[in-house]
């Protein structure tokens, strides 16, 4: 076989799940963000098993994905649209049962005539000037807002994986300040604001990428593990060159192995440098450039040739490979190619 495996470890998810969940603390209610088809792991699979873990509420970046995630889920869970309720969204919001929200004047007119009486959410800007209404905007819609059906007013950090931020403390100030005497569900934080401990948790928090087994949450268990088939062996003399521009030269005697992957399955040209693989627990090098298809590895320190090297696993998760790309762990997990089989286990 040719084709590289992605494994997901559910049991690994909904354990990480139920951690952040402890962590929000009693009386707190856990939901959890399965956008980005569950951070590239498959919404639906994960959705399920957040589900069986204990989560009853679910958020998407868009009504497309809440339809997915609904579809999987079947009635009942609560499944909250980031992107609040854009043109052409009503009747998918209404039939699905969605709950958007709401980023903007615009959208809190769009959906109290589209759909009056459905519920809402309300997104509030404190200061990341990304998504939400900023100070002036909630408080000319604030009473209106709240004589509706509306069911949590969230607002988002910016610096959350960095704890010392001063960031941190002012947009908690603006969101007390935004929200206060609102008899209404508040949400301020994900994985990263969950750890910055209970100032931040308010009534519903929301773990995104600390479920699927990357940093801020240090504790997290892996949930994704990639094995790449070796294709092909080769010996190598010293002076000669491996790859696209003659990017390795061989300093000794070294056996190459060529596997089954590249950047068309999300796997950057930058990891190269840097990089290893793993043939058990021996780290192998990656040596010359990341092609589309292939990448190639010094396995000459191995006693046998492998059949199959490990990308992803206990030892390298997705943030060393992120650290070594110059990029997060977000973008590794939500890269990761649709040509891998996938594989998912759970006890």
């Amino acid at each position: 076989m040719t084709t590289s495996t992605l494994t997901i470890d559910l049991d690994a998810l909904a354990d990480n799940w139920r951690a952040l969940d402890a962590a929000s603390g009693p009386g707190v209610e856990t939901a959890a963000v399965v956008k980005a088809d569950g951070y590239g792991l498959d919404a639906g699979r994960v959705a399920q098993t957040l589900a069986h873990a204990g989560a009853r509420k679910f958020f998407v970046a868009a009504a497309e994905e809440g339809a997915a995630v609904r579809q999987a889920l079947g009635p009942g869970p609560e499944i909250c649209v980031f992107s609040g309720h854009m043109g052409g969204d009503t009747d998918m919001i209404h039939d699905l049962q969605l709950t958007p929200m709401l980023n903007s004047i615009d959208q809190m007119l769009r959906h109290v005539e589209a759909l009056p009486g459905h519920d809402f959410g309300v997104q509030l800007d404190t200061g990341m000037n990304r998504l939400g209404m900023e100070a002036a905007e909630w408080a000319a819609l604030r009473e209106i807002a709240l004589g509706q059906n509306i069911k949590l007013i969230m607002s988002h950090l910016a610096c959350a994986d960095e704890p010392d931020h001063p960031m941190n403390a002012q947009q908690l100030r603006a969101f007390r300040e935004m929200t206060a005497g609102c008899d209404v569900p508040r949400s301020l934080s994900a994985t990263g604001g969950i750890l910055l401990g209970p100032d931040y948790h308010f009534d519903v928090t929301r773990p995104g990428i600390g479920m699927y087994g990357g940093l801020p949450f240090e504790q997290a268990r892996p949930v994704a593990y990639l094995s790449l088939p070796v294709i092909q062996i080769r010996d190598v003399e010293p002076g000669e060159t491996v790859g696209y521009g003659n990017a390795w030269t061989a300093q000794r005697p070294s056996r190459i192995a060529t596997v089954a992957a590249g950047y068309a399955d999300g796997l950057h040209r930058a990891l190269a440098p840097k990089t290893y693989v793993y043939a058990g627990d021996i780290a192998c090098p990656v040596v010359g450039r990341i092609s589309m298809d292939l990448i190639t590895v010094d396995v000459t320190g191995l006693e046998e040739d492998p059949q199959q090297l490990e990308l992803l696993n206990a030892q390298q998760g997705v943030d060393v490979l992120a650290d070594n790309a110059g990029t997060i762990g977000y973008e590794i997990l939500t890269s990761l190619g649709a040509r891998y089989r996938r594989r998912y286990v759970s006890s």
